[in-house]
């Protein structure tokens, strides 16, 4: 039974959330408050975690950045505020979805099938070590170094890196990638593909030698 951890204020929500998810099969933990639900994050396991961003005494923002810190437990942020700012703000912390209230209980446990498949196939794939010239990755520790320094990366920079890494001199189109590190079923839109790529070409090119480059009109290789 997977376990479901439910950080939300808003009682009605969690109510609807909590009666839904228990007859999907899952077991499921509400806590109100955001200090209290961070608490148990690091405490406890879960295999997933709904964070609403705005909670009191501590946001979902900060709450998903300190999970992060220490747990890779997949997250999807829920909220009111549906601006693009607020969206790619929680994904830059390490949500791995993001869901605009109100929502329809299909569509989050669509989008929590998707993530639990994804986890599932990253762990039977999992290859322990990667080299790319100068980059070098532990699968198990998550450690980027770029030859002898240790390269710090988010959440999505991690994923996109190991993705480029595990496709090189293959052009990935951006669609490919989205639906790869953010989710099919997600509502960012494609440019912020564009974005992370410009985060992580920032981190990991060495001088001169750009690792990952732009094809024009379709996406991104690493070559």
């Amino acid at each position: 039974m997977r376990k479901v951890l439910i950080i939300e204020d808003e009682e009605s929500i969690t109510e609807f959330l909590e009666l839904e998810l228990k007859h999907e099969g899952f077991d499921v933990t509400v806590i109100h408050d955001g200090r209290d639900g961070l608490e148990a994050a690091l405490i406890h396991h879960f295999d997933l975690i709904l964070l609403d961003l705005m909670l009191p005494h501590l946001n979902g923002i900060e709450v998903c950045r300190r999970i992060r810190v220490a747990k890779e437990t997949p997250i999807i942020m829920l909220t009111a505020r549906d601006s693009v700012m607020d969206r790619v703000m929680g994904l830059d912390v390490g949500a791995d979805d993001y869901m605009s209230k109100p929502f329809s209980i299909e569509e989050l446990l669509a989008r929590m099938r998707v993530i639990f498949r994804r986890n599932e196939r990253h762990e039977e794939d999992i290859v322990k070590y990667l080299k790319f010239k100068e980059i070098e990755v532990d699968t198990i520790s998550r450690t980027v170094l770029k030859g002898n320094e240790e390269v710090p990366l988010t959440k999505r920079e991690y994923e996109l890196l190991l993705m480029f890494l595990q496709n090189v001199n293959r052009v990935l189109p951006r669609e490919l990638i989205l639906e790869k590190i953010w989710g099919y079923e997600t509502e960012v839109e494609t440019n912020v593909v564009d974005v992370y790529v410009r985060y992580l070409r920032n981190k990991i090119n060495i001088d001169d030698d750009n690792y990952i480059h732009s094809v024009r009109g379709v996406g991104y290789v690493m070559k």
